[in-house]
């Protein structure tokens, strides 16, 4: 049965009771625990749901824009189209969660746990990744212009189609497994061979910058345009 909003806004002053108490010899309220909720559509913009229980919550279409979800268990929760621009989810775990066209704009994931959770099509431009576990994620078409992914695992995450301008690639073992399309290889190559030509001294950089097969490849880069094409280095 859906919970109506009255509900809601019972268990989530018992809640808030509970975090102003939790760590005194009298606590009062109660941790809200709404695993398996059905909270489709649900007002929960600015709410504090720290530490909450949301285990295979119904969040689709919910509104959570600037919610407190630090800690909050929200693994395999259905968040389908629900808007947590600005939310706050420091080290939410979020393993399996379906967040398929999500408005994650300029949320906060530091250190949270997006393992197999599945971010198709999801807006994440300007969030902070930093150390989010994202292995297995899907992040098919998912918009990540200005993400900040330092530090973050990206074991098989599948990356086609996804939009990664302007973000942080995070140069770790993490990021090795990745899987990515040719829009991507191009813009890596072109960003890798930008730089390498700083140590094209070096007779094995020299030979990558002077493949014709290479430079082609790199100047795909969807920007090309604007930071300039390479050219074929000249053999001496």
């Amino acid at each position: 049965m859906k919970m109506t909003q009255e509900e809601l806004k019972a268990k989530l002053d018992a809640h808030k009771l509970w975090l102003e108490t939790r760590d005194s010899d009298d606590v009062k309220g109660e941790q809200l625990n709404l695993t398996g909720a059905d909270l489709c559509g649900a007002d929960l913009c600015g709410a504090d749901l720290t530490r909450a229980d949301l285990c295979g919550a119904d969040l689709t279409r919910a509104d959570l824009t600037g919610a407190d979800l630090r800690g909050a268990d929200l693994t395999r929760a259905d968040l389908t189209g629900a808007d947590l621009c600005g939310a706050n989810l420091t080290r939410a775990d979020l393993a399996g969660a379906d967040l398929r066209g999500a408005d994650l704009t300029r949320a906060d994931l530091r250190g949270a746990n997006l393992t197999g959770a599945d971010l198709r099509g999801a807006d994440l431009r300007g969030a902070d990744l930093t150390r989010a576990a994202l292995t297995g994620a899907d992040l098919t078409r998912a918009d990540l212009t200005g993400a900040d992914l330092r530090g973050a695992d990206l074991t098989r995450a599948d990356l086609r189609g996804a939009n990664l301008d302007y973000s942080a690639w995070p140069l770790r073992c993490g990021s090795l497994n990745v899987k990515i399309d040719k829009r991507l290889a191009a813009q890596l190559m072109y960003h890798a061979m930008r730089a390498m030509h700083s140590c094209s001294d070096d007779a094995d950089v020299a030979a990558v910058l002077a493949s014709p097969e290479c430079v082609a490849l790199a100047n795909q880069f969807h920007r090309v345009d604007e930071c300039g094409p390479l050219k074929v280095l000249a053999n001496d």
